[in-house]
């Protein structure tokens, strides 16, 4: 199958990943934390006096009907679904969290998605659960349940936060990352993780004209018979109460290494000038250079990966994003070259976007139609645009019944995904989401295009698609004026009357004076048009509003940017 982008809620796109007994390899989420908090993305934009914000996702949680009937589909086994361990551990939970209600909710939700993703697994597959203490003990009981709690492999604290006060308790500056397996039998392969500054200086002390190293031991404590035991070159281990404890030799295969004799690789490290005489009388060591060392084995306590900083190229101004490193050195660890990789909460893509650069299949879900168009950008700066005829989209509406759907969808916790999605859609990602409240709350989008030499204009835009009528333009007309705008585009889903038309044509005319275009100031665009004509916004767009991503190299392959320019 191909690299697959969902747009949609997860947990009718990951029973659909079962039903089509889809296979994954690795999955990790990043899922709300129930921080009781609204995240919002911050978008850069050409003028830095119109920073604008938009509802990325919600972190509340609210007992209601919803999550009542979640909380009856576990504790019935509603499909045979659940574990018995599942089902007791809830009927629990009902009586410790009577007064937090809320919790549970945020509890349920996770739990219907997290039993679908064991079913997703192969049965060497792997799983990890980002989150903060909040609710990682619970969420442990819960992946306890389900996986079976001898499938526990890790629990990984990566420090996100260097330290801040704290009133009244030990500052919180880490993440929480637990570790899971589906069978005995997972993919591992050992990770490594660099020296600090301080190891370096401490151990790697030691120069010569190949480079700097460390001594390593070449005995292991004890005396031991056969060739372990017995002298070379006339040092007797034994003589100390040890016995050789050779190591790997640089470009040997263990079966190579085992037909040899442990003096016969003594002689081979000798002849590789890796063995370090001390003064006469002790017995020698093995020299580590620093250029060939891999690093020490990664470790349960990450402290070596940084939090983004707010100038990091890669970041997306999304919130919670999570760095790349991270991302990287689960992938590495827990898949091979070509296996599937899953995220069903992938915000702005970081798990898709590292799996890509790793020549890792991948698929990812998002709820709100931002972060898909965060994420398409996010790889076309990265990848170049042919990365787009490796991408299947799914659940972007493709006809006016689904654009219809998408306008009444009741799961609309972030509120405006239709609106979201006609904007992002027609601007080709490049418009600002508005969402701020107050006079100009009926302005949906903000973009700026190039009208000249280091020189933009700045556009509105306004998606509806309920019932529409000429007050809706002479409404936008006035907020294109106080805006300073020099257009404005209304998107509706409903077929616009001529009074609609007239009034549009009545802001006046605006010329280009690049492309020598001549257009009304304010541009009626239909659903329809854009849907069955792929009518989109023609004008050349100077600035990313959506921060560009690096641009990565694969292995034998570079990539370019790609631009969107005129009927791109």
């Amino acid at each position: 199958m191909k690299n697959t982008l969902y747009y949609g809620g997860n947990l009718e796109i990951l029973r659909k990943l079962v039903a089509d007994k889809v296979e994954v390899d690795l999955c990790y989420i990043d899922p709300p934390f129930n921080s009781d908090k609204n995240y919002n993305q911050i978008y850069t934009t050409a003028k830095r006096t119109d920073q604008a914000q938009a509802q990325a996702f919600v972190d509340t949680w609210t007992w209601d009907t919803s999550a009542q009937m979640g909380y009856e589909a576990i504790i019935t086994n509603e499909g045979g679904r659940f574990t018995f361990g599942t089902i007791e551990l809830f009927r629990g939970l009902w009586n410790i969290l009577r007064d937090d209600r809320n919790t549970l909710a945020y509890l349920v939700s996770i739990t219907l998605r997290l039993v679908e993703i064991h079913r997703l697994l192969k049965a060497t597959g792997s799983f990890y659960l980002h989150c903060d203490p909040t609710a990682s003990h619970y969420l442990k009981l819960i992946l306890d349940s389900i996986f079976e709690s001898k499938r526990f492999l890790s629990e990984i604290i990566w420090k996100r936060t260097s330290g801040h006060n704290s009133a009244m308790r030990w500052g919180p500056v880490h993440d929480t990352l637990l570790f899971y397996s589906k069978g005995p039998d997972y993919t591992w392969n050992k990770v490594f993780q660099p020296y600090g500054e301080e190891y370096l200086t401490r151990f790697y002390r030691h120069s010569d004209a190949d480079g700097t190293y460390r001594l390593g031991d070449l005995t292991g404590a004890g005396t031991r018979t056969g060739d372990s035991g017995k002298p070379w070159r006339g040092v007797d281990p034994s003589e100390s109460g040890r016995h050789w404890a050779v190591p790997s030799i640089p470009g040997f295969s263990k079966s190579d290494i085992s037909a040899l004799s442990v003096q016969e690789r003594l002689e081979v490290l000798e002849t590789m000038s890796l063995i370090y005489w001390p003064p006469k009388g002790t017995i020698p060591q093995f020299k580590r250079y620093l250029d060939a060392d891999k690093g020490t084995a990664a470790q349960d306590v990450i402290t070596d990966i940084d939090p983004l900083s707010p100038h990091a190229r890669e970041r997306m101004k999304y919130p919670t994003q999570k760095p790349e490193e991270l991302l990287e050195r689960i992938i590495k660890a827990s898949t091979n070259e070509g296996d599937l990789v899953l995220d069903a909460y992938c915000g702005c893509g970081t798990t898709v976007a590292v799996a890509e650069r790793l020549r890792r299949r991948w698929i990812g879900v998002d709820i709100t139609f931002q972060a898909i168009a965060v994420i398409l950008k996010r790889m076309e700066d990265t990848f170049g645009t042919s990365i787009n005829d490796t991408i299947t989209t799914a659940g972007i509406p493709q006809d006016l019944g689904a654009a219809e759907a998408l306008a009444n969808r009741k799961d609309d916790k972030t509120r405006k995904e239709f609106e979201k999605w006609a904007v992002l859609t027609y601007s080709r990602n490049r418009a600002v989401i508005r969402e701020t409240k107050g006079a100009d709350k009926g302005i949906d989008g903000v973009a700026y295009f190039v009208s000249g030499f280091n020189e933009t204009e700045k556009m509105v835009f306004q998606a509806k698609s309920g019932d529409v009528k000429r007050n809706d333009i002479a409404t936008l007309k006035g907020d294109m004026e106080r805006e300073g705008a020099k257009l404005a585009t209304f998107i509706t889903l409903r077929e616009p009357a001529q009074p609609m038309k007239d009034e549009a044509a009545q802001a006046g005319i605006y010329h280009h004076p690049l492309m020598g275009l001549t257009m009304n100031r304010v541009q009626i665009v239909t659903v329809k048009e854009m849907i069955e004509d792929k009518r989109r916004l023609e004008l050349p767009m100077t600035t990313d509003v959506l921060k560009t991503a690096p641009k990565a190299v694969r292995k034998g392959q570079a990539t370019l940017t790609g631009l969107f320019g005129e009927g791109d």
